[in-house]
């Protein structure tokens, strides 16, 4: 009797913390899509009296002159080595930092293990500014060879040719941003991973795994929605970055891929270089190309959550 007494008493205790408990998870929801909007429409706001006062196509124009008597200025270049940098980033970024997790998850023994995973999450902590001074004094004079072997010897690809080989370049600035997200890939990727069911990994050994085996078999696929996760995390860092690679981007106005050249620039670049001395309109333009960066975040978490959601199966275990 005591027994189905305390029952009855757990249960309706459980039954009057669900609604609040509801209520408040759906009120933080509601207040973060408030918040976002709320941002959205202070973006555009203070962006359409630039916009209407630009002679150029905002979306196509190269130049960004918003100062000048005659506004003319467009987001095509900025928008372009934004998404170019931030990609090449996620590309070096990402193999490095699922091939760190797999070794502190599964490799690695433990104590180094757990001396490697505080050293991973410290790398994530260090501010942006510590890597843009690092990129410019070492990475900027270091880069000036490698550039030109690949240019020697790999110039017939797009992305390795050019006439111009320089330090400064999009290459450099690509590097700085992966060397920035790999420790976040690589902290997230380690805690999917290592919420693998043992039983799983158990089984394939048991069937006769190796050890790569077990891991292509039951990790990958299982980790696979948490380390897209991971990554569009870091890409979404990588596109909002502003110190490290307004130290290192020449800050030209140019589309080209070819990554070696005097050439690069970002929107979130631009706004640091360019705050200081813009006049109203050159604030508002600015504040438009921050828009147009708010609009391709969206677009890119979007997607994510597209691709993770093909995922079911996983998808559950790994949120």
């Amino acid at each position: 009797m005591r027994r189905a007494a305390r029952r009855r008493a757990a249960g309706t205790g459980g039954a009057r913390g669900d609604g609040p408990f509801r209520f408040a998870a759906t009120g933080a929801g509601i207040a973060l899509l408030a918040v976002m909007a709320a941002i959205g429409v202070f973006l555009v706001v203070k962006a359409v009296p630039a916009l209407r006062a630009n002679t150029s196509n905002f979306l196509t124009e190269l130049t960004w002159r918003p100062n000048a008597a005659e506004p003319s200025f467009g987001i095509g270049a900025l928008a372009f080595g934004t998404v170019l940098s931030s990609f090449l980033a996620l590309v070096i970024a990402t193999p490095v930092a699922v091939g760190v997790a797999l070794f502190i998850s599964h490799y690695a023994p433990r104590r180094l293990a757990s001396a490697l995973g505080y050293v991973v999450d410290l790398l994530a902590a260090v501010p942006s500014v510590v890597y843009g001074l690092w990129g410019v004094a070492f990475l900027v004079p270091f880069m000036l060879g490698p550039s030109e072997f690949l240019n020697r010897y790999l110039g017939w690809i797009p992305l390795f040719g050019g006439d111009q080989v320089v330090g400064r370049s999009m290459l450099t600035g690509a590097l700085v941003l992966a060397i920035m997200i790999l420790p976040i890939i690589a902290a997230i990727s380690r805690e999917v991973f290592l919420q693998v069911p043992k039983a799983q990994e158990e089984a394939a050994l048991a069937l006769g795994a190796t050890r790569w085996e077990m891991i292509r078999m039951s990790v990958l696929p299982f980790g696979r929605p948490g380390v897209i996760s991971a990554a569009m995390l870091g890409l979404g860092r990588a596109m909002g970055e502003t110190i490290a690679v307004a130290l290192i981007f020449p800050a030209t106005f140019t589309v080209t891929f070819q990554v070696l050249g005097p050439s690069g620039n970002s929107i979130a670049a631009n706004i640091a270089n360019g705050f200081g001395e813009a006049t109203e309109t050159g604030r508002g333009a600015l504040i438009a190309s921050g828009l147009v960066l708010f609009l391709i975040t969206l677009l890119v978490n979007m997607g994510a959550r597209l691709v993770i959601a093909r995922r079911k199966e996983y998808a559950r275990a790994a949120a």
